[in-house]
């Protein structure tokens, strides 16, 4: 074979012609793919008959949720997994918080924390890579279970009938885009001032304007925040009940409270070897809520991980979890597998590619937050599937549900939110020593 040369030769496109034609597949594999696609021509139909959606364990689960052409997942995955809490106590069969109400504060909160940073580093190079991070960082709709509890605990939460879906909550772009353009404008003018000498205070009284633009755009895409309501409702035995006069923290506290937050813990598995396990990570100023601490996770090895996970299903409490939900996935049919498309048969086999690599390389990333709400387990305890609420509407899945082969689970899962008890004891003291940070441009983030 003649030397390859760093540019495309024209001999060169004549071999990968005559190796194409040289194996007859290839023309009746580019029919089916021209016609239909690759995913379709590619779908193991003997895969669909594992996914029954009939599972072993389940926990309760309320109707579907829909976060529409938005990134919310984070927020619906957070407030579905408080929510089965509330039908407990309420006695009712389902029940949806308001995620817009949350939605409203989340923009507001990451505006301001935006702009401290800006502040922050404002007499440092524009093109420092954290100032260039930072900059790209203004209201971006997505987050970690971090960026919620912070926001629950300082603005509460409210039923859906007091924070109904607006159209921009719903289709987010055009909302996010115009405040982003106001504070990215925002920061040039405080970074301008900073080069002036001006004081910090006098930094903040810019910062200031821009929040309350932020606030004025955020009122007339989402609605005024609400401040107190009366919440009315019939419990499943059809007996009519009223909250009189409630704040959201207030109703908070009633439906869920405090301590639910807070026994809750994140744990991560991160596929890097290089990376401690039973260590608390953490990633440099990713946070919402300025005041409040980075977002992490405590980094246990796989197996454990999914352990965790099954040791709260079984006992009836769902799982947040957040994965890479674009890989091996039937989005109509709500399939999660990596066996479901037989990539392999029809075009050059990849060969072995895992997860370590898939992560450092970028091809699979943290994209997506469900919850996971029942297992199908073997007869020797092990699972098999596992059953998933999304927040993707009832036209996907079984009425929003997914079903995902645990394979898919510890291929593409990486964080997920328990209740400490389910951790093992032998890992608890990790959790009390001081987390590795991680840069902010860290693949984790």
């Amino acid at each position: 074979m003649a030397e390859i040369s760093s540019n495309i030769s024209l001999k060169q496109l004549e071999r990968f012609e005559k190796q194409y034609h040289k194996d007859p597949l290839n023309a009746a594999v580019e029919k089916a793919v021209a016609t239909v696609g690759i995913d379709q021509a590619a779908q193991n139909h003997e895969v669909l008959k594992r996914h029954t959606f009939v599972f072993s364990h389940e926990t309760k689960q309320g109707e579907s949720t829909n976060q529409k052409k938005s990134g919310r997942c984070w927020y619906f995955a957070s407030l579905n997994t408080l929510r089965q809490i509330v039908m407990e106590k309420l006695n009712v069969e389902t029940f949806e918080f308001s995620e817009t109400h949350l939605y409203f504060y989340d923009k507001l909160e990451k505006a301001n924390t935006y702009l401290e940073e800006i502040i922050r580093t404002a007499d440092r190079d524009l093109l420092d890579r954290e100032v260039q991070l930072i900059m790209d960082a203004t209201v971006y709709d997505g987050g970690f279970w971090e960026y919620f509890v912070p926001l629950c605990l300082k603005y509460g939460l409210v039923p859906k009938s007091e924070g109904p879906e607006t159209f921009q909550s719903e289709d987010s772009y055009m909302m996010t885009k115009q405040m982003d353009l106001r504070l990215r404008h925002t920061a040039m003018k405080i970074r301008a001032a900073k080069a002036a000498g001006k004081s910090d205070a006098e930094l903040r009284k810019i910062k200031d304007q821009a929040l309350a633009d932020v606030y004025n755009i955020a009122v007339k895409a989402l609605g005024h925040p609400v401040k107190e309501f009366s919440f009315s409702y019939r419990d499943k035995d059809k007996n009519f009940h009223r909250m009189e006069k409630t704040t959201p923290l207030e109703f908070f506290e009633k439906v869920v409270g405090r301590e639910e937050l807070e026994k809750r813990i994140v744990i991560c598995c991160d596929p890097r070897k290089d990376k401690p396990v039973g260590r608390y990570i953490k990633i440099k100023n990713i946070r919402n809520v300025n005041e409040s601490t980075p977002a992490g996770g405590y980094n246990i090895p796989l197996e454990v991980y999914a352990d965790c996970v099954l040791a709260s299903v079984k006992d009836g409490v769902p799982v947040w979890f957040a994965c890479d939900v674009g890989k091996d996935i039937d989005r109509k049919k709500g399939i999660l597998d990596n066996e479901l498309f037989a990539y392999n048969t029809i075009l050059p086999d990849t060969g072995e590619f895992d997860k370590e690599e898939r992560f450092l390389c970028g091809y699979s990333s943290i994209s997506h937050a469900m919850n996971i709400t029942g297992v199908d387990l073997d007869e020797k305890g092990r699972p098999l599937t596992w059953r998933v609420e999304n927040s993707w509407g009832e036209e996907n899945g079984k009425k929003g549900t997914f079903s995902m082969s645990h394979d898919w689970f510890l291929n593409y899962a990486f964080e997920a939110i328990i209740d400490k008890k389910y951790l093992p004891k032998k890992w608890h003291k990790g959790l009390s020593e001081e987390p590795l940070y991680l840069e902010p441009w860290d693949k984790m983030a």
